[in-house]
């Protein structure tokens, strides 16, 4: 089944994911500011007709999360009523929206997964802001789905794995906080997943396949075990690499509160989609063949 998805965020890392994966099946029309705003106001319904989706995805998204907490009117502007005026196009076309959303709008207490219907509470305005949107595209539309998703990356745009390739190159030991427990999710995956659960909106107006998913990749790891992995995959590439030192988040203070625990339970989504993400390691080696190279494959 062909398939038009309208994007917002042009250059956002799920952006160019799903960009990536367009072909004869498949169109994905991006949304740069110019074109449409997320800050902005008023009714957005004539700018996303001109490009006649079948689905919309709103990708894009405020995500400096520690210069949210000094910018919260312009983090809620876009995060919040930005993703409600996607929505209320969405709703006025008829189509399904998807939305992108975060870890963050939990607490990040306790060591289990959180499961979609466990108490929001987020802990500084990266994470308000995002939970906002969700709110507003609930009352938009109930053809939704909203996508948690957690600690992207991709060989693209600005991601903890090229930040530490990047530092790597200078430095021979790195300081990374080892209490923040999650699953790396590459923007590859997210972009497949968003794609099939499209497919599923459109095709079937099922009350199930409709709501909040976590969208995210399996296993479980902390900052500085990942930073280790990437470190790991890159020496074997002949790429930069440094020894890291575990620490803890207090001692690496930053504007904004971080959960610790940002597992997600991605069993929903497989249940009603069909839809789950590799192990993130897995994810990882492909990222890094683009980023470093592919490893080299030793003689018979």
């Amino acid at each position: 089944m062909s398939l038009r998805l309208v994007v917002t965020g042009r250059e956002g890392q799920v952006t160019r994911a799903l960009q990536a994966l367009a072909g004869p099946d498949l169109d994905v029309i991006a949304l740069g500011r110019e074109t449409f705003d997320l800050a902005a106001e008023g009714d957005a319904t004539a700018i996303f007709a001109a490009a006649k989706p079948d689905v919309i995805v709103n990708a894009g998204a405020y995500t400096a999360v520690d210069k949210a907490e000094s910018e919260r009117d312009l983090a809620f502007a876009i995060n919040g009523r930005g993703a409600g005026r996607v929505a209320q196009a969405a709703a006025a076309l008829n189509i399904p929206v998807i939305q992108i959303s975060t870890d963050y709008v939990f607490d990040g207490a306790g060591e289990t997964p959180w499961l979609e219907s466990a108490p929001t509470g987020p802990v500084g305005v990266y994470g308000a802001s995002k939970l906002a949107g969700e709110a507003a595209v609930r009352a938009a539309t109930p053809n939704h789905a909203i996508l948690r998703t957690c600690w992207v990356y991709a060989p693209w745009g600005a991601n903890f794995v090229k930040t530490m390739l990047r530092l790597a190159e200078t430095r021979q030991e790195l300081r990374v906080v080892a209490d923040q427990n999650g699953a790396p999710t590459s923007a590859l995956d997210i972009a497949e997943g968003v794609v099939a659960v499209a497919r599923n909106l459109a095709a079937r107006p099922d009350a199930n396949l409709r709501g909040v998913f976590h969208l995210a990749a399996q296993g479980v790891t902390n900052w500085a075990d990942f930073a280790r992995e990437i470190f790991a995959q890159s020496l074997a590439r002949g790429g930069p690499s440094a020894s890291v030192v575990s620490i803890p988040s207090r001692d690496y203070p930053t504007p904004a509160a971080r959960p610790l625990n940002s597992r997600l339970s991605t069993d929903k989504l497989a249940q009603a989609h069909g839809v789950r993400l590799p192990d993130w390691r897995d994810s990882l080696t492909r990222v890094m063949d683009q980023l470093v190279g592919a490893k080299a494959t030793p003689p018979a």
